[in-house]
């Protein structure tokens, strides 16, 4: 698939590549032993480190560096034994030393690749070129005075995975996809929390455009710290139209860094794209080289979680599942484990259907996420095995679902105390159907005469006539005996 934009001259595509920063799980920083809990308050979780003062030295936290390999390892990726942390110069109201402490030439891991689920079925696969870790910065804040800019250090120093993906992405839904695969593997893998609303994942949109046909890659601008997918996309759609612009005006795109508006949906310049040699990196000297022993990575290895893409096989595998349903329901490790309870012991499509169809509606509808689930695994399992005993029917289970997404309520108690059990009596449901028929002699006759699409409509006014508890198989039979002989 390719995203074309038609310029007055020609067709152009788009040419995008991402780099996300993860901010590492770990309850300390990448080099100091502050603390990365989310919300404190200003500038109370700052080490000496963090805050630049002179003749602190930085010690490397062992975890962030077993997570980075652990993400490495979940983008099947290449993991380098040895890596040199190098400094990153430049200036910054809130980088107190000066510089941050990064990887440049000798990464912790190297190539490696994410398949995208895409919408039409088909699956893509887009290279990563690498993961390195890194120290983040402060934050300025320049909203709470008029006249003055505060900086809070809370963040100075926490480790971050900068993961960066190959120009491999051709459209505004495939960089979706790709950050919504991106955040499910480190969600699953318990790397990154992925919480772009909280800065824990980040994104840097780099975006280029090139005539259809063409291969070369041309002059590429930057979007920085782009907080959502949604907004990612919407930053991609209107660079790429803007360059297509530039180009069609008879201008040169220039390479840049550029912020994104959402109130308005554009990009705006911030300031000149930086090259490697601006930052006048070098090894950093306080930091020895990172090794990492075949026997760690082997060990990270085997503490690997089933990731989304095998949990997916199998649900296609040993349950039958389509592959977009299978998709659907291992984008997210709380949606998988959910789904995984209610098919134990069941159809797993019929659970499936019930997941994504009623679940995902009523959750959509309350504006919850399914941790927040008014109705349980346990208990809409107990619904699906309500309806294969004939206790009741589908239709009454949907009223039975929407009792308990209102009060969390188990589907059997619902049953019983509101006496929706399915009738199953012969009696009871001959009786209604004559009562039917009896009323409606002229489509009887028709019936009887070969209008067999009235049997459905029959079916439909005596499960009325019992309030949907009546068992449909047995209204139909009855109702082709009685009319058909």
């Amino acid at each position: 698939m390719t995203y074309i934009i038609q310029g007055e001259t020609g067709d152009w595509e788009l040419v995008c590549g991402l780099e996300v920063h993860c901010q590492v799980i770990s309850k300390a920083k990448l080099f100091s032993g502050a603390s990365t809990a989310f919300g404190a308050e200003p500038n109370t979780q700052v080490d000496l480190l963090d805050a630049g003062l002179p003749g602190m030295l930085p010690v490397i936290n062992r975890i962030c560096v077993e997570q980075a390999v652990r993400t490495g390892l979940g983008l099947n990726a290449q993991i380098n034994h040895r890596s040199v942390f190098a400094r990153k110069n430049y200036f910054s109201a809130d980088l107190p030393l000066g510089y941050q402490i990064s990887q440049f030439d000798k990464p912790i891991v190297g190539e490696g690749v994410i398949t995208l689920d895409l919408k039409d079925g088909k699956t893509k696969d887009v290279g990563i070129e690498r993961l390195h870790l890194e120290m983040d910065a402060g934050k300025s804040m320049h909203d709470q005075d008029s006249t003055k800019s505060f900086i809070d250090l809370n963040r100075a120093g926490v480790a971050l995975m900068e993961i960066v993906s190959r120009p491999d992405i051709r459209t505004p839904e495939e960089a979706g996809a790709y950050l919504k695969k991106l955040r499910a593997i480190v969600r699953y893998l318990g790397t990154c929390d992925g919480n772009m609303d909280e800065g824990s994942m980040r994104c840097d949109v780099n975006v280029s455009v090139r005539r259809v046909g063409e291969t070369k890659l041309n002059t590429r601008a930057e979007v920085k710290n782009v907080n959502s997918v949604r907004f990612a996309m919407q930053a991609i759609e209107h660079e790429a139209q803007r360059q297509v612009q530039v180009y069609e005006d008879g201008g040169q795109v220039v390479q840049e860094t550029r912020l994104f508006d959402s109130a308005t949906g554009t990009t705006r310049s911030m300031r000149s794209k930086e090259h490697a040699h601006d930052y006048r990196y070098f090894p950093d000297p306080d930091l020895l080289p990172l090794e990492v022993t075949q026997a760690e990575i082997d060990a990270i290895r085997a503490s690997l979680p089933e990731l989304p893409d095998q949990k997916k096989q199998r649900f296609m595998d040993e349950w039958g599942l389509s592959p977009y349903d299978a998709g659907v329901l291992v984008a997210e490790q709380e949606t998988a484990h959910y789904f995984e309870k209610v098919a134990e012991g069941r159809d797993p499509k019929q659970a499936a259907n019930w997941v994504i169809t009623n679940l995902f509606g009523a959750l959509n509808r309350i504006g919850k996420p399914i941790t927040e689930s008014p109705i349980s695994a346990a208990h809409l399992g107990k619904l699906i095995d309500l309806i294969k005993a004939d206790v009741i029917s589908g239709r009454i289970a949907k009223d039975v679902f929407e009792i308990m997404v209102e009060t969390s309520g188990d589907p059997e108690a619902i049953v019983t105390e509101r006496g929706l059990t399915q009738v199953t009596d012969t009696g009871a449901i001959d009786a209604a159907i004559d009562e039917v028929i009896k009323a409606n002699p002229e489509k009887a006759q028709e019936v009887r005469e070969g209008k067999d699409k009235l049997l459905g409509w029959f079916t439909g006014q005596v499960m009325k006539a019992t309030q949907g508890k009546a068992n449909p198989g047995m209204v139909n039979d009855l109702l082709k005996k009685k009319l058909m002989g």
